[in-house]
């Protein structure tokens, strides 16, 4: 089977030049990442592209901000991902450090065409 994209962060490889997603269900995992990950206005071209989630780290203990955080993956996902199914979002703060200014997601989500379920988990 030939390569469908090149692994980010970029790595050489000895077989491809780069590493590369060679399965469908490893380009869906890089790519929603990517938009959870990205911060609108970030992408060229694409101005609402994006969840930013580093933009809410320091906002992560206001009453709310979770579901805020859940209603913007689920619409980025819905309009830039239609294949990918979120079936839960979880969050937890403060975990990695004394100070809680780190942020834990994790998205269990599924991909009705391939049958297939996989999980996300996200540190900042």
């Amino acid at each position: 089977m030939g390569s469908l994209a090149v692994s980010l962060p970029l790595s050489q490889d000895s077989q491809d030049g780069y590493l590369m997603l060679k399965d469908y269900k490893s380009v869906i995992k890089q790519n929603l990442k990517c938009l959870v990950l990205t911060i609108p206005g970030e992408r060229m071209m694409e101005p609402s592209y994006g969840v930013g989630l580093k933009t809410y780290l320091f906002q992560s203990t206001q009453e709310g901000i979770h579901l805020q955080i859940e209603d913007k993956i689920r619409d980025q996902v819905r309009l830039y991902m239609p294949v990918v199914r979120i079936e839960e979002i979880q969050f937890q703060l403060g975990t990695l450090s004394l100070d809680s200014n780190n942020l834990f997601l994790q998205i269990v989500y599924s991909i009705p065409n391939v049958g297939a379920f996989d999980l996300l988990e996200v540190t900042i």
